[in-house]
């Protein structure tokens, strides 16, 4: 059965702040959770994705930056070879490059935008604070590169990341966990890093979550079913970085189960900017 895993990223972690790996399988529509794996490193992550033979994951952080960016900097735009460049640079290279490219725009529009982003609610994904996507993707997506990942509508993957059904060994989706939350619990938070705001209501909201998606009361069809000790680590994690895993593993086993080529992505998405899967196209209400 096809391992499916949900990646709550950190740019930076430690065993403090680890990324987690929510790990699970899909029989039917129910997302059987089976693991929450903590990765302490970068060096620990980039292993694990390739020491895995076969996984389609889900993974919260950016893979494309936005087209407006990419053309005012003069890239080429093609996503390899784009992200070869920023993957090259330095952050505080970067950094001075965004803070260029956001001072020469007007008040309120700053930051460009991917399509995806402003149908997702997301992040824009050239952000750099509050919170570090763009650090995010540029630690993050070079891993899924050497790992021959196929990252679906803008990288197709190694040759030998194909099985004998065609199919792709190991596959990457763009996941972002706020997208479920917002449609259970609107805009109220559900968790902080910050120990005085760790609150029985953030806590009672998580509840809310875990039960909508163990009912299977949300857009994406799926249950989840899991065991009483992992159901009271995700409740007890006031971060919420394990209960966004286990979000982003129920966001991939809905990309899977839509099956090849897109993975329930659009069709026709800007092969340069990528698609956070489950954010619905534009002429979708």
């Amino acid at each position: 059965m096809t391992l499916l895993v949900g990646c709550d990223f950190s740019s930076r972690p430690d065993r403090r702040k680890p990324i987690v790996i929510a790990r699970g399988r899909l029989q039917h529509d129910v997302v059987l959770l089976d693991a929450l794996q903590p990765l302490e490193s970068l060096d620990a992550y980039g292993r694990w994705l390739c020491d895995e033979p076969a996984w389609v994951g889900g993974f919260d952080f950016p893979f494309g930056l936005p087209r407006a960016f990419v053309q005012a900097m003069g890239w080429p735009e093609h996503w390899r070879d784009t992200m070869q460049i920023y993957a090259g640079m330095a952050r505080a290279e970067l950094r001075d490059r965004f803070a260029g490219f956001c001072a020469g725009r007007p008040a309120g529009g700053k930051f460009a935008h991917r399509a995806t982003d402003r149908r997702a609610g997301s992040s824009p994904s050239m952000k750099w604070v509050n919170p570090p996507v763009a650090w995010m993707m540029h630690a993050g997506v070079p891993p899924l590169i050497d790992a021959g990942a196929r990252l679906p509508g803008v990288y197709p993957g190694s040759a030998d990341n194909i099985d004998a059904r065609g199919h792709p060994r190991r596959l990457a989706l763009e996941a972002y966990p706020g997208l479920l939350a917002r449609e259970v619990l609107g805009h109220a938070s559900y968790k902080s890093d910050t120990r005085a705001r760790q609150t029985d209501q953030r806590r009672d909201r998580r509840r809310r979550l875990l039960e909508a998606m163990v009912a299977g009361q949300t857009r994406l069809g799926l249950r989840l079913e899991l065991s009483p000790s992992l159901h009271g680590r995700l409740l007890d994690d006031a971060r919420g970085d394990a209960l966004d895993a286990v979000v982003c593993l129920m966001q991939a086993a809905w990309g899977w189960r839509c099956g090849a080529p897109h993975y329930g992505l659009p069709a026709g998405i800007d092969p340069l900017e990528g698609w956070i899967v489950t954010a619905l196209p534009a002429e979708q209400p």
